[in-house]
Parts: C-alpha cells; sequence; structure tokens
C-alpha cells in the first residue's frame, strides 16, 4: 500500500516566470523553503515549485521544531512561502515532470508544459510511506496509526498502544514506545518471532506479546477503538505504531541517471548524496527525506540551509571564473587596439 501525501488546499497566486534562475527548488516543504529562504537571502533568484502534495499533510501538528512546536503543517509552509517572497523569492504551484541538465545548466519541465531554466536545482520531494495491508492503517495514518516517538509520542502517553510487527525492528519499536506508556502490546503479525534475549527484555518492561496476523483496525466514532486479530479476538488499542518502508520521490530525475540506494533499517530508498547534499550529477542537490528518509522536519530544513550555501558557494566560484575570464578578454583585446 502506498500512501502519497494528502492536498493542503494551499493554492499559492499564479506568478510570471522568468526566463531563467539562479536556483529551482523541485519541493515546497520545510527542506524546500529553508533552502530557498538561504539562497534569496544570498541575493540568488530562487524559484520553488510545490506541487502541494506534502508527506506530513495528515499529522495535526509538526513536534520537536522550536518555536513551531506543535503548528499545523499548512501553517508551517505558508509562514516559510511568505518568508521567501520578503527576499525576492518566488513560490508556485506546479508538479515538475522532468529535470534535464544541458550545456548551459539544467531545464525544468512541468507537468503543465511550462518549462524554467536553472543554472543549479535543489531537490526536496521528501519520500513515500509504503504502509503495511492491513485494512484501516492507511485510513487512520498520521492519526492515531504512527511510526514516529518523537514526533508523536507526546500526544499518546499513557495511552494503550499497539505495535504492528512487521520486522526485525518490531522490538526495538515496542521497548522504543515503552518510554511514552507502560501499556504496549507486540502484535507479532508477520515479524519474526523473538529471540529468548529479546523476550525476556519485554518481559521486564512489561510489553505484553500477542501472536497471530493482525486481520484490521476497529474504528469507533473516527477513532481507533482496537485492533482485530484473524480469530476475531480484538484488543483494545487508542494508538497503533507500524513501520513504513520509505521510499524517496525522484520520478522527475529519471533523465539525469539518478538511482536510489537501500535503507538497511527501513528496506526504503534514498538519493545517495555528499555532506552538502551534491548528487553524482554535478549542479543538482537533495536535501530532506529524499536523502535522509529518518530526518524530522527540523533536521530536513536544516540539511536544505546546508546545501543552500554549498550552492551559493559553487555560484560564487563559477561567477568569479566567469569575471576573470571577461577582464583577460578585456585586457587583450586592449592590447591588440
Amino acid at each position: 500500500m502506498v500512501v502519497a501525501g494528502r492536498t493542503t488546499g494551499r493554492q499559492y497566486m499564479t506568478e510570471q516566470l522568468s526566463t531563467g534562475y539562479d536556483v529551482v527548488v523541485v519541493g515546497g516543504g520545510a527542506a524546500g523553503l529553508e533552502g530557498a529562504l538561504m539562497l534569496a537571502r544570498s541575493r540568488r533568484s530562487v524559484l520553488v515549485i510545490d506541487a502541494g502534495d506534502p508527506r506530513n499533510a495528515p499529522a495535526e501538528g509538526v513536534h520537536g521544531f522550536l518555536s513551531r512546536d506543535g503548528i499545523a503543517p499548512a501553517d508551517l509552509t505558508r509562514i516559510g512561502a511568505d518568508e521567501v517572497r520578503r527576499y525576492g523569492g518566488q513560490v508556485v504551484d506546479g508538479t515538475v515532470a522532468d529535470v534535464r541538465r544541458g550545456e548551459a545548466g539544467f531545464t525544468v519541465l512541468l507537468t503543465d508544459g511550462r518549462t524554467v531554466p536553472a543554472r543549479r536545482v535543489l531537490v526536496t520531494t521528501g519520500l513515500t510511506d509504503e504502509l503495511p495491508e492491513v485494512p484501516g492503517v492507511r485510513e487512520r495514518w498520521g492519526r492515531d496509526v504512527l511510526h514516529c516517538p518523537y514526533c508523536h509520542g507526546w500526544e499518546i502517553s499513557n495511552e494503550p498502544v499497539g505495535v504492528l510487527g512487521t520486522g526485525p525492528m518490531s522490538v526495538h519499536q515496542a521497548l522504543m514506545f515503552r518510554q511514552w506508556t507502560d501499556d504496549v502490546t507486540l502484535f507479532l503479525h508477520t515479524a519474526p518471532e523473538p529471540t529468548d534475549e529479546e523476550r525476556e527484555k519485554l518481559a521486564a518492561r512489561g510489553v505484553r506479546v500477542v501472536a497471530g496476523r493482525v486481520a484490521e483496525l476497529v474504528i469507533d466514532d473516527d477513532r481507533l477503538a482496537g485492533v482485530r486479530l484473524e480469530d476475531g479476538t480484538v484488543v483494545n488499542r487508542r494508538a497503533l505504531v507500524v513501520a513504513p518502508r520509505f521510499v524517496a520521490r525522484v520520478d522527475a530525475l529519471t533523465s539525469l541517471g539518478i538511482e536510489t540506494e537501500l535503507e538497511p533499517m527501513s528496506g526504503g530508498r534514498f538519493v545517495p548524496a555528499d555532506w552538502s547534499g551534491l548528487t553524482k550529477v554535478p549542479g543538482l542537490w537533495v536535501a530532506g527525506n529524499v536523502t535522509d528518509v529518518k530526518a524530522q522536519v527540523l533536521a530536513a530544513a536544516a540539511s536544505a540551509a546546508t546545501a543552500a550555501v554549498a550552492i551559493n558557494n559553487d555560484l560564487i566560484t563559477e561567477d568569479t571564473e566567469a569575471a576573470v575570464a571577461e577582464r583577460r578578454a578585456q585586457n587583450e583585446k586592449g592590447t591588440r587596439e
């Protein structure tokens, strides 16, 4: 099951696009807007293209983001877009279909037929959460079906929590969420049988282990009420922890030959890059979850700030080399005359 982001309903005003930009940012979430903000403050011409399809749209709030804890995801990006515009950057609605590289830089193609030239490109398209095939999981995702304790643990403190076992990390998940509540049940489902050592740890922390596969989630009055096993048994739970497979969104980068690599913990895929976010394609940077599937919102934004500084420095080098070449040409022309 693949969960794409849900639209925020945010619509940016239609703006006249320039004939070229120093940097085009693909993706208008926290990472993309942070990168654009840094670049706009560096007096670079910047365009952010946002498809309005954020991963965290189902969540009520963004947590652990200093000074913005609990803010609605749509409000965070709205504020961010306003800040980018304050420094002359543009933020527009649109979906990027392809990014192509030429001698003079890149051409970014949108699904509506528009094309935008760019000297550099920063991709912050995030990832897709592939969820376990259990009825009810997708519908409750980001509400009371969760995966990150640091994003949602406080909100489910002291509640009955279930962990859906799907792999070798399920025991770790159960022990981790035990920090927020003393009522944790690990449903083995498709996970491997815990070792004797793991069972001892679970027992010591008071984590109940339930064998058998989960058939569906039980919903009452638009809230998770329990987990139904295949034998019909219902275990009352108010939240369920799952382990998605995190897969980077890179459809627009296939023409550039960008390939993803395996992320061992989740079995997902990410775009490899160096410390600054530079990919194997010169001039193409990535930041946020597209290259670090485990990054929370604040860390994703921070990685984009790092990428933006590297991009600006790269452009400074190019601008300086061009200025030196032009000065030499003028001097040579003056000498001949």
